[in-house]
């Protein structure tokens, strides 16, 4: 059965099919795989499948851009089953798969419309066993931003859309921190048909080397340990079939540890929340990163593609019941995570083993252009690489989820409310003020902002500790339960050293700026009333003089020791707005 699904796919590919409608076919076949088709493509084909199979195919629109397009799904079984409210009551497993969430990696599209209708003419059994839900562009906007240069590190097609939205925005940054409305509509589909298997498809940068896709699976390090055998398992087998189609695939994403330099090798790593694996993985499901490599032409990528979709929805059909079941569990554990401690980001060692990897001849050369060491490959040339590959992946940074949950003032519900909601993170609104007691507090002993902003924002790395102090909370607060499937996700958008939390995206920045300053002249009489007044302030001073050098000399800092410990000074500055409760408040 495999062999002749993978021949369908390659005769088709090559002309050699049964015979397809005209008004069937994508610009990609019908260029020879040089070009691919505008937006208005999509829209007439998902229209098209509607007519020809309606009761196997719907139409979804799921968000409008904000350009004014409209952002469609094709939904499809055999089964009949094409609600999410049918799909949940008859337990069959939902896989959603996107296309151009980078708008010039647009083999995703091309790739889906061929396998969707192939699928649907031979019948596949996997059709009726899952429910697939196809997004053929995800980023609309950046798709009809056509150019031919868009992609220079990428053969083909002749032209392609943009990386990044309309309001230049890259969409695969932009999970957590949930701001683009592309995202929030994605959001809202995924929480609408809650599938069991997320796939992102890709195009990759980077070197020129002979294996010609990759395939990144999470839960693997991040998430439920439970289900990180599940992503394991599945990313090795869609790799081994995919082997067995002729591909050279990888277990991991092809980024040279130094770009100038292949001997430097390849590592492994999680992914954060801002990507969509690393997000997916945190709400209890399993995601693919499906990656083919850009400098293989486009027909070959789109044929590649076309067997990983196959694939997928070949593993989910045999699977999704034992994935649906393992989810549901890690639904339940956790339920009862609130208290323990979470993995809030990793890290790649320096451990390593040396692996022979199929790339291509290269050289190293001093370019008079540059002024520095290039690089050019021959990929006439193929040539092994004996190079190290840094496999071990540790977490880097351990948190506590609170007991109870999080608290959160009135003056950030506003904004932060509806960016709960969007992950599908449960919340209450205070309807009575808090009274005054011992809550979980943040305060930052250092924050440094970025030098340039990264997708719009100025990020925030924090370093601090949480400590226990008496705080009250007005009317309109909201508590955010810990004991909720989305735990895991809870806390990695709101520990505010998680490296994908809304603080380190910059969204609390104002609690970290000084507000009010003490004019030089109040802060001499100020810190002269303190020493006379104040034997521990000024014993402390004299200590500081004699220990930090830097200290003593200078008077700005001499100064801010004083106005620190007087009763004006702002208690709330580098206060982080968000609590934590031991208990339903």
């Amino acid at each position: 059965m495999l062999g002749r699904w993978v021949l369908f796919g390659w005769l088709l590919l090559s002309g050699q099919s049964w015979a397809v409608p005209e008004d069937f076919k994508t610009t990609a076949e019908l260029s020879g795989f040089r070009e691919t088709g505008r937006y208005s493509e999509v829209e007439r084909l998902c229209r098209l499948y509607v007519e020809r199979w309606p009761k196997q195919v719907a139409c979804q629109t799921f968000g409008l851009t904000p350009e004014g397009r409209p952002m469609l799904a094709l939904v499809v079984s055999r089964s009949g089953v094409l609600s999410p409210a049918r799909a949940k009551t008859d337990r069959l497993p939902v896989v959603l798969i996107q296309g151009g969430i980078h708008a010039g990696e647009i083999d995703g599209k091309d790739a889906g419309f061929l396998a969707v209708r192939e699928m649907l003419e031979a019948d596949h059994p996997a059709l009726s066993k899952v429910v697939l839900v196809f997004v053929p562009v995800f980023n609309v906007d950046g798709h009809e931003r056509f150019g031919a240069w868009n992609r220079p590190n990428q053969v083909g097609p002749d032209q392609m859309g943009w990386r990044v939205t309309g309001q230049n925005l890259n969409l695969n940054r932009d999970y957590a921190k949930a701001e683009s409305p592309e995202m929030l509509a994605m959001l809202g589909l995924l929480g609408q048909w809650d599938p069991i298997l997320y796939v992102d498809l890709h195009v990759t940068d980077g070197a020129q080397f002979q294996p010609d896709v990759a395939i990144l699976v999470e839960p693997k390090f991040v998430g439920d340990p439970n289900l990180q055998p599940l992503g394991r398992a599945l990313q090795t087998d869609v790799n081994r079939l995919l082997q067995t189609q002729g591909s050279q695939p990888l277990g991991f994403y092809p980024s040279l540890q130094d770009h100038r330099d292949p001997a430097s090798g390849f590592s492994d790593g999680a992914y954060t929340p801002r990507f969509s694996t690393g997000y997916w993985a945190l709400r209890n499901r399993l995601a693919v990163l499906v990656e083919t490599h850009s400098w293989k032409d486009f027909g070959r990528r789109v044929a590649i593609t076309r067997n990983a979709i196959v694939d997928l929805l070949e593993v989910s059909a045999s699977c999704g019941p034992t994935w649906l079941n393992a989810a549901e569990q890690a639904d339940r554990n956790s339920l009862a995570l609130g208290g323990k401690e979470l993995v809030l980001a990793f890290k790649t060692t320096d451990k390593h083993k040396m692996i022979d990897f199929p790339g291509y001849a290269y050289r190293h050369f001093w370019s008079p252009l540059s002024g520095q060491r290039a690089l050019a490959y021959d990929p006439k040339t193929p040539q092994n690489w004996r190079i190290p590959f840094y496999d071990e992946v540790v977490p880097s940074l351990i948190g506590r989820a609170p007991a109870g949950g999080y608290l959160v003032g009135p003056a950030q519900a506003g904004w932060l409310g509806p960016r709960l909601a969007a992950h599908g993170i449960r919340y209450e609104v205070l309807a009575e003020s808090l009274p005054e007691q011992r809550l979980e507090v943040f305060r930052a002993d250092h924050v440094e902002f970025a030098k340039r902003p990264f997708e719009g924002h100025m990020t925030a790395s924090l370093s601090g500790r949480w400590s226990r102090e008496l705080h009250q909370l007005p009317t309109g607060s909201l508590f955010i339960p810990i004991a909720q499937p989305g735990s895991r996700l809870i806390a990695a958008l709101l520990e505010p050293t998680a490296p994908d939390s809304w603080a380190s995206w910059g969204f609390f920045n104002a609690f970290f700026e000084r507000k009010e300053y003490m004019e030089e002249y109040v802060a001499e009489a100020v810190a002269a009333q303190m020493l006379a007044t104040r034997p521990e302030v000024a014993a402390e001073f004299r200590q500081r003089l004699a220990a930090d050098p830097d200290f003593a000399r200078s008077s700005e800092a001499r100064l801010d020791f004083f106005y620190r410990r007087h009763p004006s000074w702002d208690q709330r500055f580098n206060l982080y707005p968000v609590m934590r409760i031991d208990h339903r408040p």
